[in-house]
């Protein structure tokens, strides 16, 4: 029996990068999916794992930011598929500016997708878990404001750093409710966001900003998507039945090195 087989997951973010490798996973594991994004591209991407894993999916064009549409959301995939046992919160944003250059919709900008986008989510699966009497919660931080920091996040490390914390309350509120909550923290992947990124970072040579991610990392590459979502799948399944209110990195080392330059390697 595959380890997700009979399970439901709710996934934001989904049509492409991460989102898109998680939901790859999950559907290899058996699980039925609910396929949440704003880019009406989540449709073909949803058919392309049906046909390759032979899964039921229903997907939702929609924001995360939007209390509202989430609820809608998780009440569709319900309706079909008769209860919701996990939720990945992945969807989140990335813009790159000298702080002092910061607009205030730009900061708002990240408020309202990477933390109240988590917040909708969880306050829109969360009865469901609760009349269930289970359900698991993967939230998407990142090494980003918790550990480390780049010059020009400044909105982004604020708000994936809050979810950190958030992460930590929902497990211990929920903890006798048999709901379980843990957030990923990623390095860098290869994913459209990052793209974006460098262009952000390196206008005339974008593919040599990416090129730099890796040298600072100990494994030298970016992660894959499906790596990613290999986390998101144990800590959705019930191989993690005892594990709530972490923060696990997944980064390839890069957080590891205290320099670059000094050591016998």
């Amino acid at each position: 029996m595959k380890k997700l087989e009979g399970k439901v997951a709710l996934i934001t973010g989904a049509a492409l990068g991460l989102g898109e490798g998680i939901a790859q996973v999950y559907a290899k594991y058996g699980a039925k999916l609910i396929m949440v994004d704003l880019d009406p591209i989540v449709e073909e991407t949803a058919e392309k794992i049906r046909e390759t894993y032979n899964t039921e999916i229903v997907t939702y064009i929609g924001n995360v930011a939007d209390k509202a549409q989430m609820i809608e959301a998780a009440k569709n995939g319900v309706e079909k598929f008769g209860k919701l046992d996990i939720a990945c919160c992945n969807a989140g944003v990335c813009r790159l500016a000298p702080f002092e250059e910061f607009t205030d919709e730009m900061r708002d900008f990240h408020i309202d997708v990477n933390i109240k986008g988590v917040w909708n989510t969880c306050q829109a699966v969360i009865p469901y878990m609760l009349k269930q009497g289970k359900g698991a919660i993967v939230i998407a931080s990142s090494v980003t404001g918790d550990i480390v920091a780049d010059a020009g996040e400044a909105a982004y490390a604020m708000t994936k750093s809050a979810l950190v914390g958030l992460t930590k309350c929902l497990a211990i509120e929920y903890a006798n409710r048999n709901i379980r909550v843990n957030c990923s923290q990623l390095g860098y992947a290869r994913t459209p966001m990052v793209e974006k990124m460098a262009v952000e970072s390196n206008p005339e040579n974008p593919e040599a900003a990416i090129n730099d991610i890796a040298v600072g990392v100990p494994m030298k590459r970016l992660a894959r998507p499906t790596e990613v979502g290999e986390l998101f799948a144990f800590l959705g399944s019930d191989e993690a039945s005892y594990i709530t209110g972490e923060q696990i990195v997944i980064d390839g080392g890069a957080t590891l090195p205290e320099t670059m330059s000094i050591g016998t390697n």
